[in-house]
């Protein structure tokens, strides 16, 4: 059996395009486009990348991006009173904190930087009116991994009522929301963390596997069910050569990118996974693509009104 794999990167160019009308259509109507503020704090290479991935894909949907950069000095209150003049503005719809903050900011600085983001602006869905009503399944702007997830699968048309979902990882930004969009869709859910025991036992039983550990091929062929269907959430960077020879042999192509770049994303499903599963989602090429996707409609949403802050 070889896994059917499930092409984020073309499902999530069909959702922008298909957004493409309705943000023109709200820029004729609203005489501006769908304003979205991102606050990038710091230099984190990788945050970078992703920012400059969601500007672009924003600009090139008709939104106006607006990104604001603070340095790596910036204080917890710096980045609040920023957020707060996003609040107020008129031209920003949706406000987007990009994780993570720099450490000198404090544990607990995320939290409360998202709690100062106007929920009718949270378009990461990370506040907690928003996920009071995600828990509620009330109208809300949705966590944009889990929901990219529920559209990857519905474009793939994998049944998700009445399945059995196991869903590695108890993060507030994938695997609880993940956990009750699958709730919301019927299927029969099981949350397995670090602490699960016999957690491969468990993932065995899964008609759909979400693997959201964060850690480098850890699903492995004997915690998958043939036919399953493997949704792959995990974003790592290998920077040893050995590691990459390790899970894909001295063979793969995959070794050439590594010593083009000096390092590799892979996911938290191992290849061999693609010789079991029923069906797949790529590391890179699955679920990122898709986050950003769902990232452009909640600011669409969040632009249209569809959120109140009385719902």
């Amino acid at each position: 059996m070889t896994a059917r794999m499930l092409d984020g990167t073309a499902i999530a160019a069909a959702i922008r395009e298909s957004l493409r009308p309705e943000v023109e259509a709200f820029t004729r109507r609203a005489g501006r486009p769908p304003g979205l503020g991102i606050v990038l704090v710091g230099h984190n290479p990788a945050s970078e990348i992703y920012v400059s991935g969601k500007q672009k894909a924003g600009t090139e949907a008709g939104l106006w991006v607006d990104v604001h950069r603070l340095p790596p000095t910036a204080s917890v209150q710096d980045v609040l009173a920023l957020v707060e003049r996003l609040n107020r503005s008129d031209r920003h719809d949706g406000i987007l904190v990009q994780d993570p903050l720099p450490d000198a900011m404090g544990s607990d600085a995320a939290r409360r930087v998202v709690d100062a983001i106007d929920p009718r602006k949270d378009v990461d869905g990370f506040h907690p009116i928003s996920v009071g009503r995600l828990v509620q399944n009330r109208p809300t702007l949705v966590p944009c991994t889990p929901s990219g997830v529920i559209e990857l699968l519905d474009h793939a048309k994998v049944a998700i009522s009445g399945a059995h979902a196991v869903v590695i990882g108890r993060s507030d930004i994938v695997g609880k929301p993940m956990a009750l969009l699958m709730l919301h869709r019927h299927a029969t859910v099981t949350i397995c963390h670090s602490r699960t025991r016999n957690l491969g036992a468990v993932a065995a039983t899964a008609d759909i596997l979400v693997a959201a550990i964060g850690r480098p091929a850890f699903v492995t062929q004997d915690l998958v069910k043939p036919g399953a269907t493997v949704v792959d959430v995990g974003i790592n960077r290998l920077t040893s050569r050995d590691d990459v020879e390790r899970l894909f042999g001295r063979a793969s192509p995959r070794l050439a990118a590594f010593e083009r770049r000096g390092s590799l994303v892979v996911g938290d499903v191992h290849p061999a996974v693609a010789e079991v599963a029923g069906a797949l989602t790529p590391v890179p090429g699955g679920v990122g693509p898709m986050t950003i996707a769902m990232l452009l409609r909640n600011t669409l949403k969040a632009a249209r009104g569809e959120v109140t802050s009385n719902e």
